[in-house]
């Protein structure tokens, strides 16, 4: 198995294991993104690669950066959210993926901004 193949599997490896932890499903997170549930999978097992778009949406999903998700050393627990409901429908995993967008854009500012200080 070559480099970016071995890459690819991790990557896929750990996107899966963050789905399991959040508790969600292929078919559930396929919906979320606007893919086939076979893309997932393909991708999971390392078959396909993820494209940029949806590494960009997975990471607003687990609300992680996307360099966390192809970092291979680094390990990552999605974000923890409290539901005041045990079903959740389309948008509400919408408005969780623009929340963590936000989360995650006001961690990389106050990055910047220690960054500048120092």
């Amino acid at each position: 198995m070559e480099r970016n193949e071995m890459k690819d599997v991790a990557i896929g490896e750990k996107i899966a294991d963050l789905r399991n932890k959040s508790g969600l499903t292929q078919s559930k997170v396929a919906k979320i993104l606007g893919v086939d549930q076979s893309y997932i999978s393909k991708c999971e097992k390392g078959e396909r690669q993820f494209s940029v778009t949806i590494l960009e949406k997975l990471a607003s999903l687990f609300g992680c950066e996307v360099s966390c998700l192809l970092d291979e050393t680094q390990n990552i627990e999605p974000m923890n959210i409290s539901y005041r409901s045990s079903a959740l429908d389309d948008a509400d995993y919408a408005d969780i993926m623009v929340l963590n967008q936000i989360a995650i854009n006001i961690k990389q500012m106050r990055q910047w901004l220690n960054e500048a200080v120092e």
